[in-house]
């Protein structure tokens, strides 16, 4: 009977025809739909030696699978895969006030979808239950999701070896900025809501230490996408989006923090603490001069 309905299901999805379908052999990630709540106001990477309970974490791994599935016919239709495949949200108030130029300027203000790793799941439970087949839909929905995004992306010219270079140097400017507390240019380097949180950030630990010494030891052990997510600003034009890229970084560090009389009082520069960081990039899709910038971090829960 299962045999039957998998085989009806194929029949069925094969007539759906979906153009986006090259780019669904990929590796299934474990994904959650979390609500967002800010920006993490818990320390991370320059913090990152600051809560060693956080660090060397062990990889999600998932099972690489098909995503033509037979499944995708129960909730996939050419009439709304745009709908499913990114999300509204009203621009922020500031963007409203002062025209479209700004609007394309200012980050949305939300984590769409933040990433967060999935219970891992049997093959037989997976394939021969009912709540196998309804988390592999689940499944499957978000890594069409994602797969939607960078194609949409691709068409401005993104190329993922040039923006993992540009995400490391990005990655190592805001941890060095933090560090040396320079506000004035991390505002450039991230959202507004992700700067406010920054700056709070900075002065908790100036209220603990004078000075911080933090050095990433290069290359990156390892770099790679978790999630991308479309966020459109405008229900009458649907080119009018952000897009969000969420990157793992795996990287060695260094970190010292100092009293005001240049005594040691935390970390130890000549040794290197393994480091994992899950950080969120934006970027606009309808603006000339976009560029990319932090809009927010994930926080991992110790093992």
């Amino acid at each position: 009977m299962a045999l039957r309905s998998l085989q009806t299901l194929r029949a069925v999805y094969r007539t759906v025809g979906i153009r986006e379908s090259s780019y669904l052999l990929i590796r299934s990630r474990s994904y959650s739909n979390t609500i967002f709540r800010a920006p993490e106001l818990i320390p991370r990477s320059i913090s990152s030696p600051f809560h060693m309970s956080h660090n060397a974490l062990p990889f999600t791994r998932g099972n690489t699978m098909i995503l033509r599935s037979t499944m995708a016919a129960e909730f996939l239709t050419v009439s709304n895969i745009t709908r499913l495949l990114s999300t509204q949200t009203k621009a922020p108030p500031q963007a409203r006030q002062m025209g479209a130029l700004k609007v394309s300027m200012l980050s949305p203000g939300i984590i769409y979808e933040p990433y967060a790793p999935r219970e891992p799941m049997s093959f037989w439970k997976r394939w021969f239950t009912r709540s196998g087949w309804k988390r592999t839909k689940e499944d499957i929905i978000l890594e069409l999701k994602s797969a939607y995004a960078i194609s949409k992306l691709r068409k401005s010219g993104y190329s993922k070896q040039k923006f993992y270079n540009e995400a490391v140097n990005l990655y190592k400017e805001i941890n060095t900025l933090m560090a040396n507390g320079d506000k004035t240019s991390l505002r450039k380097a991230v959202t507004e809501k992700m700067y406010s949180a920054l700056k709070t950030e900075i002065k908790q630990r100036e209220s603990m230490w004078s000075k911080v010494y933090w050095e990433m030891v290069e290359p990156v052990i390892k770099i790679r996408t978790l999630r991308a997510r479309l966020i459109g600003v405008d229900r009458n034009d649907v080119n009018k989006v952000f897009i969000q890229l969420t990157l793992e970084f795996l990287t060695k560090q260094k970190f010292e923090a100092y009293d005001s009389g240049g005594t040691v009082v935390a970390g130890d520069k000549s040794k290197e603490v393994l480091v994992r960081d899950i950080w969120i990039f934006e970027k606009s899709l309808f603006h000339s001069g976009a560029y990319w910038r932090l809009c927010g971090r994930i926080s991992q829960k110790s093992p």
